[in-house]
């Protein structure tokens, strides 16, 4: 989880770093915005390198990149300083991320693999969810320099569990050619078949709308429902218990349901407690604190049920290249991810009911593409083939 929880860690910090460096809102915004950028660009390499030269060096040099980075950040004397140790923070936090579903479907099949994600997503959910929280409690060690500090200590911390207590689970077998041209060639080829294409977009968007939620609470707690720095919770416990129980639920379903039932389910759920969010923020009356809060664990709930099971069909359709394929699927939510935080969120911020409704419209674009898919893919596809398997019916 140390991806999302460096981006949310530093929600509380806004103000005092806005007076530090004598900064608006907008400008601190692109603390994330220029996180994810750098994320979704490193996404890309994340993952084929770790198929070229083996999981865990790529993690090792990913997490001694990211302890640094966030030392830079503690002491930096401005905001470009402050800018550039973000995004070496960005292009680094991702290889943990990224390679471990890859590690995931390297030593589990089937059904333990899909509960194995799902309890992954439970952790994954952990980190935007407690990180402002823990944020807010650094606030009053050490200022905004405390939330660097911690990131320091975090990334040393599972650096010395990846480098000593890891296993390698890509043996040297079973790895692709070191070159550009093949690393490279490898992303082509997860991406360049429409169904690989949807799988990532349908997993990238419809975590969007979950993001635009986490990405707007600063705004959606200060600005809107003009609570304080240490009320975050406030959004991300409700959040946080929807995701927890969806994964839960995932993982405990499987081999139980059909998976592509499972998904079309969540989506459902999903977009019912969208709606719902969408109605209380227009009502007069219920848009104040508790009711504002009360549908968006149905509505994380749905998106949590489908997420560990779309992932793992995207890397199933390449079992040689789970790397690339991870890297493919976390580069499309990153590029998302990173258009919310510095565009939409911003934008959507100006009342609840826009908040609530743009949420809601990554969820809706995301069910259609997932119905597209399975009007046009056989279910058989998704299931240890690869996308040159593909018949032309299902390049669609």
């Amino acid at each position: 989880m140390i991806g999302p929880f460096t981006i949310d860690a530093v929600f509380p910090s806004f103000a005092q770093m806005g007076a530090a460096f004598g900064v608006d809102e907008v400008a601190l915004q692109q603390t994330i915005s220029l996180y994810l950028l750098a994320y979704a660009v490193m996404s890309l390499l994340h993952g084929p390198l770790s198929d070229a030269l083996g999981r865990k060096p790529v993690m090792i040099v990913g997490l001694t990149v990211y302890a640094l980075a966030s030392a830079g950040a503690a002491l930096s004397p401005g905001m470009g300083v402050l800018l550039a140790c973000r995004m070496l923070q960005g292009a680094s936090a991702g290889a943990g991320q990224i390679i471990s579903r890859a590690v995931v479907r390297d030593v589990f099949d089937g059904h333990q693999a899909q509960r194995t994600m799902s309890q992954i997503s439970m952790i994954f959910v952990l980190g935007p969810a407690v990180a402002p929280i823990i944020g807010g409690w650094l606030l009053g060690w050490d200022g905004w320099h405390g939330v660097f500090w911690f990131g320091v200590a975090y990334g040393v911390v599972l650096l010395v569990l990846v480098a000593f207590f890891t296993p390698e689970t890509h043996p040297k077998a079973n790895r692709t050619r070191f070159n550009g041209h093949e690393l490279f060639g490898n992303l082509w080829l997860v991406w360049k078949l429409a169904p690989g294409r949807r799988l990532a977009l349908v997993a990238g968007l419809a975590f969007g709308g979950q993001f635009m939620l986490i990405s707007a609470a600063p705004i959606f707690i200060v600005t809107l429902l003009h609570r304080g720095a240490n009320d975050f919770w406030i959004l991300f416990v409700p959040l946080m218990a929807g995701v927890l129980a969806g994964s839960w639920v995932s993982g405990h379903l499987a081999g139980r349901a059909d998976n592509r039932r499972l998904v079309s389910w969540g989506y459902a759920i999903s977009l019912i407690g969208g709606v719902a969010m969408v109605v209380v923020a227009l009502v007069p009356g219920t848009a104040v604190l508790p009711w504002i809060v009360m549908p968006i664990p149905v509505f994380t709930f749905g998106i949590s049920v489908a997420f560990p099971i779309v992932t793992l069909a995207m890397l199933e359709r390449y079992p040689t290249m789970r790397g690339a394929a991870s890297s493919v699927q976390s580069f499309v939510s990153l590029i998302c991810n990173a258009v919310i935080s510095g565009v939409l969120a911003p934008l959507a911020g100006v009342s609840l009911p826009v908040l609530m409704a743009a949420s809601l419209a990554f969820v809706v674009v995301a069910a259609a593409l997932w119905a597209w898919h399975v009007a046009h893919v056989k279910p058989a596809a998704d299931d240890n083939r690869t996308n040159t398997s593909l018949t032309p019916q299902e390049d669609q």
